[in-house]
């Protein structure tokens, strides 16, 4: 027999298995004996007041063997001799929508600009320790997209994008830790998804799909209006490839600005749309659990016994726009995320125990078509250069010295201030103090200034000099839209040809870009 529970919890009661198992056995007015196994379906944390709480949904099964643990992995046929799809792009998007494409009965041939995520290291470390930056090999090019080493967070805000279990689940088949199926916002780390990412691309081989790294895909084989294949150059040898097939899945994330060109060059319908821009600001961590947690600093340590590095989100509508929090990273580190030299560009990440000292979020602001205006000149790709302009500036700011980020401290920043000196920071290729209050464009930085300010009110403590910002946080989402058909999914003038996640406007991070990658792995075998 099994019976379910929701259970509010202390954090202590909740972290003791033996106590759950006690406290769930009198609320269903049985001995505890009778419990054979109880499994936590679903757990969240409360921390409105001082008084947390942690939300159980739990299983609880009486008088019965204990189940066994369930297999995720879809029964996989072979496809190698299967009709060909090529997929753009081995981040979520193309991952999932390969691995969709095999339980759908065809064969995905895998196209990725990037080294695989072990070569991709070497890459890593040289933007880090020397700021080099490979325009092809980077934190947003290579295996598994920009969310490999750019965090791994597991969760949207939107619950229209689709099953977001079966996401979870297929990276549990993959080797990540089932607590991503229970907690509230799941969250595997940088540390553990390269192997996880390995284990995908190992199954798409075995079941006779092709996954190919460092081709650069430069040309579209179009013909009467429908898509043939693709042209890529080998960034290894220089040679030029073919790759065929009447189905293309473009997956190639929101930082590929050459094929928004590419399209935009073939007179294939792209548009503008709006996107957001901003910094990334970090404190130490310590600091945000005392706020989160209610506690004062001396407490965060017994706290953090039982509770994780704590998180925040923030919201702010600033002079008619929205300012908020983005990638919010616990216990994390700011990673240099640029695709091209001279250029800075700002993002975060966690580990999976998220124990680092500092806690680092973008905060950004939404850009609107009218604060680019003077980049009109260039169509559809006005946005883009908005954002290449700002990321340039700083670089400059940060002296044009490999990736060294222009940064200030951040009540400095909300008045005004020049800092003269600044704190330590987890961002490795360094800072340097620069006035972000002047240099962000006056769209951007009086909303973060007035969105700070709220902030502090909100949580107060927030506003400090303890806190640094570091410039520029440009890459949350694409300022292009590829058009796509409501109903196949299709580009609108090109048959065969699927935008797909996030560089097509369709996503916003791991698991939305990989549930859309799924529907147009579906949508391609509805038509077919």
């Amino acid at each position: 027999m099994k019976n379910e529970l929701n259970l509010v919890l202390s954090p202590e009661e909740a972290a003791n298995e033996s106590v759950i198992k006690t406290i769930a056995a009198r609320q269903l007015h049985i001995p505890e004996n009778n419990i054979t196994f109880v499994k936590i379906i679903k757990r969240s944390i409360d921390a409105r007041s001082r008084n947390i709480k942690i939300n159980l949904r739990i299983d609880i099964y009486i008088n019965e063997q204990i189940p066994a643990e369930p297999d995720y992995k879809p029964n996989y046929s072979n496809v190698s001799s299967k009709t060909p799809v090529i997929v753009i792009g081995a981040g979520p998007a193309g991952l999932f929508a390969a691995l969709q494409l095999i339980e759908n009965g065809f064969k995905p041939i895998v196209i990725e600009r990037g080294k695989n995520v072990k070569d991709r290291r070497r890459d890593l470390a040289a933007i880090n320790k020397v700021g080099i930056v490979d325009p092809h090999s980077n934190y947003c090019f290579g295996e598994g997209g920009a969310g490999t080493y750019s965090d791994g967070k597991l969760y949207t805000r939107s619950t229209k994008r689709g099953d977001i279990t079966k996401v979870l689940e297929l990276f549990v088949a993959h080797g990540a830790d089932s607590t991503i199926l229970i907690e509230a916002h799941p969250h595997i780390g940088t540390n553990k998804l390269p192997k996880i990412i390995e284990a995908m691309r190992q199954t798409i081989i075995e079941q006779g799909g092709e996954v190919h790294f460092n081709y650069h895909v430069n040309d579209l084989i179009i013909k009467n209006s429908a898509i043939k294949g693709v042209i890529c150059n080998n960034t290894d040898t220089n040679s030029r490839t073919e790759f065929i097939a009447d189905s293309v899945i473009l997956a190639t994330g929101h930082s590929a600005r050459d094929i928004f060109e590419l399209l935009h060059s073939k007179n294939i319908l792209i548009e503008g749309k709006t996107f957001a821009m901003g910094v990334r600001v970090e404190h130490p961590q310590a600091l945000i659990d005392s706020l989160q947690y209610h506690c004062s600093l001396n407490e965060v340590v017994k706290k953090r016994d039982y509770l994780p590095a704590s998180s925040y989100s923030l919201v702010h509508q600033a002079l008619g726009r929205g300012v908020y929090s983005f990638c919010m990273c616990p216990g994390g580190i700011i990673a240099p995320c640029a695709t091209a030299p001279g250029e800075i560009v700002t993002n975060g990440w966690s580990p999976s125990k998220r124990n680092n000292p500092y806690a680092n979020s973008g905060i950004v602001v939404t850009v609107e078509p009218e604060d680019y205006q003077k980049f009109s000149e260039h169509g559809p790709l006005a946005g883009l250069r908005y954002q290449q302009a700002l990321e340039k500036m700083a670089y400059n700011a940060g002296g044009n010295n490999g990736q060294v980020a222009p940064a200030q401290r951040l009540q400095d920043f909300v008045n005004n201030k020049l800092s003269p000196l600044l704190p330590d920071v987890s961002y490795q290729p360094g800072i340097k103090s620069a006035p972000l209050h002047e240099l962000l464009p006056s769209e951007i930085g009086k909303r973060l200034q007035l969105g700070f300010t709220e902030f502090g009110k909100k949580m107060r403590g927030y506003l400090s000099n303890d806190a640094v910002i570091v410039g520029v946080e440009s890459r949350t989402s694409s300022p292009i839209r590829i058009p796509r058909d409501k109903e196949t999914l299709e580009h609108p003038q090109i048959k065969g040809l699927y935008p797909c996640g996030e560089g097509a406007g369709y996503a916003g991070g791991i698991v939305s870009a990989a549930i859309d990658g799924q529907k147009c792995a579906i949508a391609i075998a509805t038509i077919k």
